[in-house]
């Protein structure tokens, strides 16, 4: 609804605005007490679909620390599934200042942006995840202290994940190459690859060996959506993937004369996606990637209530 901010794809952000929350989460993590009643008296629904560990941990951790009340719903405890969404989420909406939404289908954080008149976050859809990749960002920006003209290598399957940071490094500067055989049907958005394309900073790439040589930050996902990787139902896909993706893994022998920055949004398969030996590398930054979550969280908190100058 006008006057309201969302943040249901980075698409919908211009690059200040997603600066402006790289910046702000720095700055939150460097001083956490200059922002705790920041949201004193206002709350957040989490409604979630699908599991989730630092999605839901950031967010409840985020809204206590800023002074304000994170508020957990299980979509299979409640009656959304029984009637029409929008209806249900406009209700919601009268009891909190906010909702985060972790949903199998991105139209349905879309239906819910447009139903209601309080701030909506997408949590992770099939089809982006945008609050990883401000984290992610976060992480680049101090690590490398800049994101303008980092390159980043993005091997594995293209993903809702990777959609998020293909948008969020084109708005930021930033050059990626992806070395994926294979994308997620969910997760295809034919205009945000046009958009990539014509930009001259996006690569699509066979070889990981030569991306990886030329990257200041490589960065894989899992390859099977984590609730359906020890799903018997999924055994054969699994196999599948598998096969086909072992070459793109990323490990010590293809990193050999890198010193990228390796990423990983976890939760990690070690010995899969990810060499288990270079998840715990000095190079590797994924659990501070991970702590990242929590600060560039409140960031958006922050962003999406008008605290952010």
């Amino acid at each position: 609804m006008s006057g309201v901010q969302h943040l249901v794809t980075l698409k919908d952000w211009t690059a200040e605005e997603i600066v402006q929350v790289v910046e702000a989460g720095i700055a939150v993590k460097k001083d956490p007490q200059a922002y705790a009643q920041a949201l004193s008296g206002k709350s957040c629904a989490l409604l979630f679909q699908k599991t989730s560990t630092r999605t839901r941990c950031s967010a409840e951790v985020g809204m206590f620390q800023l002074g304000g009340q994170g508020f957990y719903l299980d979509w299979r405890t409640t009656n959304f599934g029984l009637a029409d969404l929008a209806d249900e989420m406009k209700v919601l909406s009268t009891y909190f200042d906010m909702l985060l939404l972790r949903l199998l289908e991105h139209e349905d954080v879309r239906t819910t942006a447009d139903a209601v008149d309080v701030p909506v976050m997408n949590g992770l859809c099939n089809r982006y995840h945008p609050l990883q990749a401000l984290c992610d960002l976060q992480t680049i920006q101090e690590k490398l202290g800049r994101l303008e003209g980092v390159r980043l290598t993005y091997t594995g399957i293209h993903n809702n994940v990777t959609n998020s940071l293909l948008i969020a490094a084109l708005r930021t500067g930033m050059h990626i190459n992806v070395v994926a055989p294979e994308m997620n049907e969910a997760a295809r958005d034919e205009q945000l690859l046009e958009i990539a394309a014509a930009s001259g900073a996006y690569r699509e790439v066979d070889d990981l060996r030569d991306a990886v040589l030329d990257s200041d930050v490589v960065y894989t996902d899992t390859w099977l959506d984590m609730e359906f990787f020890n799903d018997e139902r999924f055994a054969k896909e699994k196999a599948r993937r598998i096969e086909m993706l072992t070459p793109y893994q990323l490990n010590r022998k293809v990193l050999e004369g890198s010193d990228a920055l390796v990423m990983h949004c976890l939760p990690a398969h070690r010995g899969y996606e990810i060499e288990s030996e270079l998840v715990d590398e000095p190079r590797s930054v994924v659990i501070e990637q991970a702590e990242n979550r929590l600060h560039s969280q409140k960031a958006v908190f922050l962003k999406l209530a008008g605290q952010l100058s």
